[in-house]
């Protein structure tokens, strides 16, 4: 495949920003001359985390209100990283105050964004194994509902309509993949 010329960011400008996002106007000129005008959302260049923990053959995932589609969501624990603050760091955090678990073993199976189209964000997405239990307080506006899912019902996982971040979906595939459960 032939690398193509990377645009030229000819201008960027702020449009507004918020508690947790900043839109950015941008003006692009790419190698054949076209000149474009694109927004964009700019997270924290700190990124995120998304963890998928493991213990006694389920998954330990979590149910929290998404104020973003009006319902509650079954997905992982995950969070910010907070200025300072490794990926590990934020991973052992985030367990400790949305589980009640702290991992002995973490690996970064991938770092994904969300819509690379329009945001600048990304998130590393985490194995964690060797649960003990460590409560942490954490900033959920409720307390969070801690489900065990067996690893082995994924199918019904990815089939539950409270199930549907994409995020989510990459992780558990990538779970699979690391456990042998998928080619």
């Amino acid at each position: 495949m032939k690398k193509k010329k990377t645009p030229v960011i000819l201008t960027k400008k702020e449009l507004a920003n918020t508690r947790i996002f900043t839109v950015e106007g941008l003006d692009i000129v790419y190698g054949n001359d076209t000149q474009v005008q694109f927004e964009r959302l700019v997270s924290s260049v700190h990124g995120a985390v998304l963890i998928v923990p493991i213990m006694d053959d389920c998954l330990v995932l979590i149910r929290e209100y998404a104020a973003g589609v009006e319902r509650y969501e079954l997905g992982f624990p995950k969070g910010k990283i907070d200025p300072g603050e490794t990926w590990e760091e934020a991973v052992l955090r985030e367990s400790q105050e949305e589980i009640g678990f702290l991992p002995a073993d973490i690996a970064l199976m991938d770092s994904v964004t969300l819509a690379a189209g329009y945001m600048s964000h990304q998130t590393h997405l985490v194995l964690a194994t060797g649960l003990s239990p460590s409560n942490a307080e954490g900033d959920e506006p409720e307390p969070l509902e801690v489900v065990h899912w067996p690893i082995k019902d994924w199918p019904a996982l990815l089939a539950h309509p409270e199930f549907s971040e994409g995020r989510a979906y990459a992780a558990l595939m990538l779970t699979l993949q690391h456990l042998k459960h998928i080619g």
